[in-house]
Order: structure tokens, then sequence, then C-alpha cells
């Protein structure tokens, strides 16, 4: 197993979840999944929320279409400014910016993520994307669910459920961003206790 180089601070490298070929099909089946239940892409928006789910949006807005003849019209949404905790991550946030340039009212929105984990954004994603209108339905596709979910929300769309510790975190890497394809699950390192001293 090849070792990442997008380890985060503090964590170390449990196990792959998904190699690259796992992640394409595990795409493929949502893409269609998502034609079967939306077979009009011209109702159809997918929605991506910045960073990976934008290229996430973007592989399956390609997967649909080869399933369909017609891809789906595809956004992004910077949820920033509407977390919960915006106050805690300090005075200036980097952003990267929304873009939704067609109309939502009245279509089907696919909210686009790479892993569902508490819900708290994608509850910031659903209060910014109602700021551009009024869609008839929004769904919710994810790459993983890694339960311990805070708000009554739920994926539609799902590549893989896995349980995992509250000191675990799981990394969906796509290579437009990361240079790589692959889920990982990685795990706290937690410090050693240094061992009292005897007397003598």
């Amino acid at each position: 197993m090849k070792a990442s180089t997008n380890v985060p601070a503090g964590y170390r490298e449990r196990h792959e979840l998904m190699d690259a070929a796992r992640l394409s099909r595990a795409l493929s089946r949502m893409a269609h999944e998502i034609t079967e239940r939306h077979p009009d892409p011209a109702a159809t928006v997918l929605v991506g929320v910045q960073t990976r789910g934008v290229p996430l949006a973007h592989r399956l807005a390609g997967l649909v279409k080869k399933a369909s003849g017609t891809a789906p019209r595809v956004g992004s949404l910077d949820i920033t400014l509407y977390r919960d905790d915006l106050t805690a991550i300090g005075p200036n946030p980097l952003m990267k910016g929304s873009d939704i340039s067609f109309s939502i009212d009245g279509r089907t929105v696919v909210l686009v993520d790479d892993v569902l984990y508490t819900g708290r954004t994608i509850r910031a994603a659903l209060g910014e994307l109602m700021d551009y209108g009024r869609p008839s339905r929004i769904e919710l596709a994810v790459v993983v669910d890694r339960g311990h979910r805070e708000l009554p929300i739920h994926a539609d769309y799902v590549g893989k459920s896995f349980t995992t510790t509250r000191d675990e975190t799981v990394q969906v890497l796509v290579a437009e961003q990361d240079g790589e394809d692959r889920v990982v699950v990685y795990e706290k390192i937690r410090q050693k206790t240094p061992s009292p001293k005897r007397r003598r």
C-alpha cells in the first residue's frame, strides 16, 4: 500500500478504505442511482461543497452523461461564512468562492460532499443554497458516511458507510486536489505519558 503524503497533522494512517479502482466503482454506482431516480438530467443539478465535493460533483456529472447522454449542470458552494463555528476558525478564513450560475428554482439539487460526519457542513450548505432559489427537492451524495451524526441529516447516495471512532478521521483524496485517488482512515497519534521516576 502506497504511503500518502496527505496525512493530517497529529494523525497516522490506519488503513486504506478505498483505492482508486474502488472509488471509481463507487462513484459509478452513485451516478447510476442518480440517473435511475432522475431520468431527466435537465431537471437535476449537482452542487459540490468546497473543496473536494466540487471535483466529485464534476465526476458524477460526467458519469451521469455516460449513462443518460446528457450531463447535469454543476455548481459549487463555499460554506465558510455559513458555518456555525466561524468564530473559531480565525479572523481571515480562506475563501474559495461559490459558483451557481444557473437557476435552481423548481429543480432537484444533489449536494455532493466527500465525507458525511456530524451533518453540520451540510446544514451550512443548505442555508447557503436557499439564498440561490427554491429547488423542488434537495438530495445529498457523499463518498463516505462515517457516522456520529449530530443533526437529523442523511445521505441519499452513499459510496460506502463506515463506522469510525471520534479519534479517527476519514479523507477522500482526489487527483484534482491531492494528486491521487484514495479514501483513507487516519487515527490520532496518542502521546506517550512519561513513566514516573522511581525514588532511590
